[in-house]
């Protein structure tokens, strides 16, 4: 009996893990270049004394679902979307090199390029992009970026840097607890040439809230199964015990 209740809880503990990544991306449904977590249940043997005979579903999080959202035009000049498969290189908060598609840039304090959640934004020459004061700043379709630098005319113009946009290894990349995309062993990509990008412009979240919705109930359920399996076992026990009692 303690086997039907180790598989009944297993199961409703794996549920619960399943919940948290569906959650996770429904709360995330209207985040800026958010990318959907994938949730898949595997049958593992459960191992120890005597065979291997029962056998649990474990969920795991295979992989990130990277297509590209739906792009929505702005009009502000600091927000960018990458076409196509591309990313933003950006410096994560462990000092190492990440990728977003989240493109609503913005300048801190100290003329830095970042992210909306503040973020260094990477140039192509692999330090974060600083932007000298300004009257006017425009980020062009390669990433180039361009200012009339204040008090000068409208025909002075200085290139400051380009935003370092990568290709990226489908099965070399994983999305870490900070959100952003990481390749394994932190290994700096090189920055690829050919990619565009679109000023004014953001990418919405490629989250598909009905199908996360819809997984939610259905776990839901599966976890009320699990739930009144081991109360099902629990009654059998106690049935048990009481025929044994009388004999």
């Amino acid at each position: 009996m303690d086997k039907v209740i180790f598989v009944a809880m297993s199961g409703a503990r794996e549920n619960m893990l399943a919940q948290q990544t569906h959650a996770n991306n429904l709360a995330n449904v209207s985040t800026t270049g958010f990318k959907t977590d994938l949730a898949q249940a595997r049958a593992m043997q459960v191992f120890g004394e005597g065979l291997p005979s029962r056998v649990y579903a474990m969920t795991e999080r295979p992989a990130t679902d990277t297509t590209t959202g739906t792009f929505i035009q702005t009009g502000r000049s600091l927000d960018v979307a990458v076409d196509g498969g591309g990313w933003l290189a950006v410096i994560g908060p462990d000092g190492n090199e990440a990728y977003t598609r989240s493109g609503e840039l913005q300048l801190n304090a100290a003329n830095q390029l970042v992210t909306g959640s503040g973020l260094p934004v990477m140039g192509n020459g692999g330090i974060p992009i600083a932007v000298p004061e300004a009257e006017q700043i425009e980020i062009g379709s390669d990433g180039t970026i361009t200012i009339r630098p204040s008090g000068e005319s409208a025909a002075e113009l200085a290139v400051v840097d380009r935003i370092k946009m990568v290709n990226l290894d489908q099965q070399s990349i994983y999305k870490g607890l900070d959100g952003l995309m990481h390749v394994d062993a932190n290994a700096v990509q090189p920055a690829d040439l050919n990619l565009k990008m679109r000023s004014g412009y953001l990418e919405s979240s490629n989250v598909n809230a009905v199908n996360e919705l819809t997984s939610i109930i259905s776990l839901s359920r599966q976890f009320e199964m699990n739930i009144k399996m081991m109360k099902t076992a629990e009654e059998n026990s106690s049935a048990a015990t009481q025929i044994l009692s009388l004999s």
